[in-house]
């Protein structure tokens, strides 16, 4: 009976500027290891460690969060300005 496991898998030949999936961390590039463990985040990027993954996860909150706060500027409406206050002055000669 022969063993399977996910690192026997052959990489797809992806050419020399593609990072085939699961050859390193997604964050720091570090080559994973088959003796390690992977610790995943949002179902298919690999870090090498629970620190890499909890960085990327903060960079994408706070990422997630500029946009929030753009989107809501963006969309509400323009204050409107108050009215201009108009003095009338009286006892004005006027030439007829």
């Amino acid at each position: 009976m022969t063993s399977s496991s996910f690192f026997d898998i052959e990489p797809l030949d992806c050419g020399v500027t593609c990072r085939c999936a699961m050859d390193a961390c997604a964050l720091c590039g570090k080559r994973l290891a088959k003796d390690r463990d992977i610790f995943m985040y949002r179902g298919d990027t690999p870090f090498c460690s629970e620190e890499c993954r909890y960085r990327q996860m903060e960079s994408d909150d706070a990422g997630a969060r500029r946009n929030r706060h753009r989107h809501r500027h963006r969309h509400e409406a323009p204050v409107a300005a108050e009215p201009a206050r108009v003095q009338i002055a009286a006892n004005v000669p006027v030439a007829i």
